[in-house]
């Protein structure tokens, strides 16, 4: 990675082709998880070698309770696995854990593991992971509204962030796997100004390589934040 490139604070990633990468191996879709597991591993200590600060990743959103049940069962049992395996790493790269999504439908074993390493990681940070579980842009923007309501305060577009799952900055690359030119309620209040980047690429090949490739593209825009640059 160049030194002189513009490395955004907050990158968010749709991880997206790990069945249909693990079809393709002939492989079951829970062995495609796991394999896309492993790709977050590397991707977490890399954005924190280059300095990004912020990595939010889509694991599980609330419509993925449609899928099958083995599978649902499958991918609460690895993310409890990830996140007992991954916790010496988060600790020895000062990764902050965090969750967003609702707690509705999600076991307490699997709500105290979060909440455990939640707070053992929040103490001395340089990275920031966020990942979606259980999450819905639109729910969270619902859940949000009735935040803002309970607590009897006024809704603006300035403060609004702030009644979300967690108050982060809003990202400025969204990366999508799979080749897939879709959203799929996906921070959708967050992403309003977002650079977005689609690759070909099933998550569990996705690399250090081709999140340089993501990075390089995004320096190459111009960003104008709904306003307009006259043509010199």
């Amino acid at each position: 990675m160049e030194k002189t490139l513009n490395i955004p604070k907050h990158i968010a990633i749709i991880m997206d082709g790990n069945g249909r990468w693990a079809k393709a191996k002939n492989r079951p879709r829970v062995f495609g998880h796991k394999a896309g597991a492993d790709t977050l591993r590397k991707i977490v200590k890399y954005c924190g070698n280059i300095g990004v600060e912020y990595l939010t990743v889509y694991a599980f959103s609330t419509e993925n309770w449609k899928r099958s049940q083995e599978e649902v069962s499958a991918l609460m049992t690895l993310f409890k696995t990830y996140i007992n395996s991954e916790r010496k790493m988060l600790l020895e790269n000062k990764v902050r854990f965090m969750v967003s999504g609702r707690k509705e439908g999600v076991s307490k074993n699997l709500l105290d593991a979060i909440e455990k390493l939640e707070n053992e990681t929040s103490k001395e940070y340089k990275m920031t992971l966020n990942i979606a579980f259980n999450y819905g842009g639109r729910a969270e923007i619902i859940d949000a509204i009735k935040k803002a309501r309970e607590l009897d305060e006024e809704i603006t577009e300035e403060n609004f962030s702030k009644f979300l799952y967690n108050d982060i900055p809003d990202p400025e690359l969204i990366i999508r796997t799979s080749g897939e030119f879709r959203i799929s309620n996906f921070l959708l209040w967050q992403l309003a100004y977002s650079e977005i980047y689609i690759t070909d690429v099933y998550w569990p090949d996705f690399n250090e390589e081709e999140l340089d490739k993501a990075i390089y593209s995004y320096n190459k825009r111009e960003r104008r934040f709904g306003g307009r640059i006259d043509d010199k």
